[in-house]
């Protein structure tokens, strides 16, 4: 016997699939992963708390300015809000609110629904205003609104661009009419092609209706420096669409020379 078959007999066979690789450490990977998670997150999520913060302050006296009942909507578009807050200019806020009241300055006629986007806003040294390289806006007059403040049921007419008047007479009857909505200088909106379409229509019917269409609405409750260009009649009521150049909002202490009282977008200490 070879001297050796012994310790071969003992020995077991050497099986290739049983060789494993010694295991390698893997917490270091994990935390530098982490590490340069955190790295990303931070930054982004000190942003967005900037941004919320900017947004509720823009609301807050926003609401404070046109003493709307509700707060209003506000987005700050784009991405990082601290570098636009640095540069001390926003380069777009979506601003919606409702029900911006009318008071004895800007008429009897409240702004149901104002939708605003501004683009590179930014506030004077002194708080007291804050102007917008440009802004398009749509303004909405609903239907009661108008009832409200013309006297007579406002609704849609039969055709685009028109409205329909009915107003009680002592008959006992109603007489209703139609008239067209357009566009006047001066944020005004006119209306046209008065038409008697239904009910008898005696005088002192007629020269009411006469006299509710003879002026024009005036849009005064809305920030300085948008133009409206043009009114068209919807479902819902007249929606007016705005644009301008160096739209101003100025706050309560601010606003001698007229425009919206808004107090300074973006708030103070941000």
């Amino acid at each position: 016997m070879h001297p050796y078959d012994h310790a071969d007999a003992t020995v077991p066979a050497y099986e290739p699939g049983d060789a494993r690789p010694p295991r390698r450490n893997r917490r270091p990977v994990v935390i530098a992963v982490g590490a340069l998670l955190a790295l990303l997150l931070v930054p982004v999520t000190v942003d967005r708390l900037a941004r919320t913060r900017v947004e509720s302050r823009t609301a807050e006296e926003f609401q404070e300015g046109m003493r709307t009942p509700s707060a209003p909507q506000v987005r700050v578009r784009g991405f990082p809000v601290l570098t636009q807050l640095a540069s001390g200019t926003l380069r777009q806020v979506d601003i919606t609110a409702h029900d911006i009241p009318a008071s004895d300055a800007t008429g009897p006629l409240p702004v149901t629904e104002l939708s605003l986007r501004l683009t590179e806003l930014r506030k004077s040294d002194d708080d007291t205003e804050a102007l917008a390289r440009s802004a398009q806006a749509t303004a909405l007059l609903s239907y009661p609104d108008l009832s409200d403040a013309l006297g007579p049921e406002i609704s849609r007419g039969t055709r685009p661009g028109q409205v329909r008047a009915s107003v009680p007479v002592p008959t006992g009857d109603a007489v209703t009419v139609t008239a067209t909505v357009s566009v006047l200088s001066g944020n005004r909106i006119a209306f046209k092609d008065f038409q008697v379409t239904g009910g008898p229509l005696p005088g002192v019917g007629g020269a009411a209706l006469g006299q509710v269409f003879a002026q024009p609405i005036q849009l005064r409750n809305i920030p300085q420096g948008l133009r409206l260009r043009s009114v068209t009649a919807t479902e819902s009521g007249l929606v007016a669409r705005l644009t301008g150049e160096s739209v101003t909002f100025r706050s309560a202490d601010g606003s001698r020379n007229g425009g919206a009282q808004v107090n300074s977008p973006y708030g103070k200490g941000v």
